[in-house]
């Protein structure tokens, strides 16, 4: 009964009847995307990926979002530094989406998201993101992810598609893996260690356990800083502690990070037909990232604190928390579940190394600058039967309702954090990152209830088709319909077409609704190079000044996708599947360019009181249309006496044109600059068109090695000045496992074998040699290569 539990938690956002996994137990699975049971994941109408635990462990990577990257090519987790919160929780996307219209579920059951905003310029600015390196490694069974629009079947953000991820549910045994490494440089030493634990519950129930704790040392990938650093000297001569100044004053690559994380699975059966089953966990990370670093002579510098300048470090603490608790049951012929899940995700902004420049000698030179938080309470009844059908098929019919109220809260940092001083009127607020202020102070929630309907049927060997709908009724923006029709058609033993079409929606999340906060920005000056701070406002929808402009209230994006694909089975173990999709989306959500309160008198009255000199807001400022070609296979071949390979290749080409830019009319005619060049290439071309891997797993003995070449194409980054596209890049990852005893293992191996470093910046574009890379987006980061030895003890 444990088993048919579990297949009944991953199938979708409701749970599948035990009647549907009962057949054939021993050859079919239950994925996302679809309530009957399939031989693999190629028997679907839409793509998915399932990736396994040993897989993700076998990348040699310690955060599950990375390793994720390298094993299915159309998820991408590109690297930043440099980027505020961003450096700790980094976004992720799927088909070249926004971060944000992906769906995550855990168990089948919704996640919820980061309390993070990215608001510096990375891809995915402006959006909130689920925090996947917040699910221990260790606690995973698999991955799934399905490669489609699903908001009918699964409510909103699944715009792109769904990840899902399985739980760990032995009941007996387990294991313990230490992984230790460093780069090539010599930097970045990391350290992980994974506990896995199952225990029975009597003859009819399993807890499983999993605890994990990471560590990772800061990299620093920073040109030397060739500038003048201490005031000229009275008479004219330099000062000479320039000569033994540490040049290596910059910061800028891997943060220093420290993860742990415990997670439960259970379930029990109570009579062989009803179910109990809960999971969860609670994680804490705490990182440390670097600012830009204030020279001994800067304006923003007290020499009385620092007399060799500083650099000012963000500290953040992040805590998460999630619990759901469930019941399946059989009423009559319908199988039903009902469940309640709670999750939270707390921010808190520490500034470290840092000062209040207008406060004086007297500064602290550390500060509390506030707490994002989000929550999320999601109450589901889901019930689902079968129904005698045409052509003596069953026709599976899923209905359910929804209830989730979401929260956000942002906390004032300690005052020191925000205050600005009267001190040779210096800049005020903790440098680094200022705090938020009482006027940021945000808590707020919303609410919305959602009714769905689902059919699937298999109406022969070789057709099936499904259909869903759904209707939703948020609290703060009124309702939505989204549709979704599904079909598979087996030409042939080897060839079936497959296809979908979907209308979807994404509702405005509660962090883009609320999120407020006056910051303190550098933009290059373009005759000196020389970055010169301004503090610029993100202003929410209830600030006085969103309104007196006129910006209209956030509306849900509307997209509808279409997707066409063909699987290819042979006899002799080759699996193709091509899967073309085209996704348009209306009144896409973005985070504006900067309005300059300068930009006229009528503005610059606006700004009054807000100690601001810029301001940005959210806005449904997008139409896009985006375009691509997933392209998987794989061959297993038997070696004989030298043993067995897998070959796969994976291939993901996406493109994003704008259809639309829907600008507000505000005053004076300044709606470029909500949205100017870079921000469009930020959602075009600063995502990779092409990406792909070449993988080959080869079993000999007590020995496995797996060796993959990653393909990273043409991206583009958008500087204040310029525009640079950056080459395409390969990797080469290589790692080899002996089975030393029935017991343990080692491995060994690198990631970018080649130490292969991304196409660095142009001279007239990287600071004075200090930025080598594009620090906001790097598919790959510019760590080099990276070597790891992994200890396993299985019991």
């Amino acid at each position: 009964m444990r088993s048919n539990l579990v297949a009944l938690a991953v199938a979708a956002s409701i749970t599948a009847p035990q009647t549907l996994a009962s057949q054939d137990k021993v050859e079919t699975i239950e994925v996302i995307g679809s309530r009957i049971a399939l031989r693999t994941a190629t028997d679907s109408a839409a793509p998915i990926d399932i990736i396994s635990g040993e897989q993700l462990q076998a990348t040699g990577m310690t955060e599950t979002a990375q390793a994720l990257q390298f094993a299915a090519p159309s998820y991408a987790f590109p690297f930043s530094s440099v980027t505020d919160g961003t450096d700790a929780v980094r976004p992720a996307n799927l088909r070249g989406m926004s971060p944000d219209h992906t769906l995550v579920l855990v168990n089948g059951k919704r996640r919820h998201g980061s309390a993070l905003v990215h608001t510096s310029g990375t891809v995915g600015k402006g959006s909130s993101n689920v925090d996947l390196n917040a699910i221990p490694m260790a606690a995973i069974k698999r991955i799934e992810i399905l490669r489609d629009g699903a908001a009918a079947q699964y409510g909103s953000d699944a715009i792109a598609g769904v990840i899902n991820v399985v739980l760990n549910d032995a009941d007996q045994g387990g294991s313990i893996a230490t992984q230790i490494g460093q780069t090539y440089e010599g930097d970045g030493e990391q350290v992980r260690i994974g506990l896995n634990h199952g225990l029975s519950l009597g003859d009819d129930g399993f807890l499983n356990l999993s605890l994990e704790a990471q560590q990772k040392n800061a990299t620093n990938r920073a040109g030397a800083d060739p500038r003048q650093q201490y005031p000229t000297l009275a008479d004219g001569s330099p000062d000479p502690r320039e000569a033994s100044f540490d040049r290596n004053s910059h910061h800028i690559g891997n943060s220093d990070y420290d993860n742990y994380g415990l997670f439960a699975n259970a379930g029990y059966s109570l009579d062989g037909e009803d179910n109990l089953y809960a999971f969860g966990g609670i994680s804490q990370r705490e990182s440390k990232s670097g600012a830009f670093y204030r020279r001994a002579l800067d304006g923003r510098n007290l020499p009385e604190i620092y007399p060799d300048g500083f650099l000012p470090q963000i500290n953040p603490e992040i805590i998460d928390y999630s619990l759901v608790l469930g019941y399946e049951f059989a009423l009559g012929q319908w199988q039903l579940d009902a469940s309640a899940g709670y999750g939270s995700n707390s921010f808190e902004y520490r500034v470290v190394n840092s000062l209040n420049a207008s406060l004086g000698p007297s500064s602290p030179t550390e500060f509390d600058a506030g707490t994002l938080s989000t929550e999320e309470l999601n109450l589901n009844l889901d019930a689902s039967r079968y129904y005698e059908f045409y052509n003596d098929s069953e026709l599976v019919v899923a209905l359910g309702l929804s209830w989730r109220n979401s929260g956000y809260q942002i906390e004032a940092g300690d005052e020191a954090s925000y205050l600005k001083g009267d001190y040779q009127n210096k800049s005020g607020g903790s440098q680094g990152f200022s705090g938020f202020t009482p006027q940021s102070e945000v808590d707020e929630d919303r609410h919305n209830l959602g009714l769905y309907l689902e059919l699937e049927n298999q109406y022969s060997e070789q057709w099936y088709w499904a259909a869903a709908v759904r209707f939703e009724d948020y609290s703060d923006f009124g309702t939505n319909t989204s549709w979704k029709l599904a079909g598979r058609y087996d030409i042939t033993d080897n060839l079936a077409l497959r296809a979908t079409t979907n209308t979807g929606f994404r509702a405005p999340s509660v962090q883009q609704l609320y999120y407020t906060s006056i910051s303190t920005f550098f933009d290059p000056d373009p005759n000196t190079g020389e970055f010169v701070p301004r503090e610029s406002g993100t202003f929410n929808t209830l600030s006085p000044i969103t309104q007196a402009l006129g910006i209209d209230e956030l509306e849900p994006e509307i997209s509808h996708s279409y997707s066409l694909g063909l699987v290819y089975l042979t006899d002799f173990g080759l699996t193709v599947t091509v899967d073309a999709y085209q996704i348009d989306v209306d009144d896409r959500i973005i985070l504006s360019g900067s309005l300059d309160k300068d930009a006229s008198p009528a503005i610059a009255a606006l700004f009054e009181g807000t100690n601001a000199e810029s301001g940005r807001f959210f806005l449904n400022g997008l139409d896009t249309r985006t375009r691509g070609i997933d392209v998987v296979a794989s061959q297993d071949i038997d070696l004989g006496r030298w043993g067995d390979l897998e070959a796969n290749l994976a291939y993901a080409y996406n493109s994003t044109d704008i259809e639309r830019v829907n600008l507000p009319a505000i005053l004076d005619a300044q709606e470029a600059a909500l949205f100017d060049r870079r921000e469009e290439i930020r959602r075009t071309d600063a995502n990779l068109h092409h990406k792909g891997n070449l993988g080959f797993s080869h079993r000999y003995g007590d020995f496995t090695s797996h060796l993959r070449f990653n393909y990273f194409g043409t991206y583009t980054v958008g500087y204040s000045q310029s525009e640079v596209k950056y080459d395409a890049s390969w990797t080469t990852d290589l790692s080899v496992r002996y089975q030393a005893t029935d017991a343990i293992s080692i491995t060994a191996g690198a990631q970018n074998l080649f130490d292969t470093y991304p196409e660095k910046r142009p001279d007239d574009n990287n600071f004075n040699g200090i930025f080598q890379y594009p620090v906001t987006n790097t598919p790959y980061g510019f760590n080099g290569g990276y070597y790891f030895v992994d200890l396993t003890y299985s019991y």
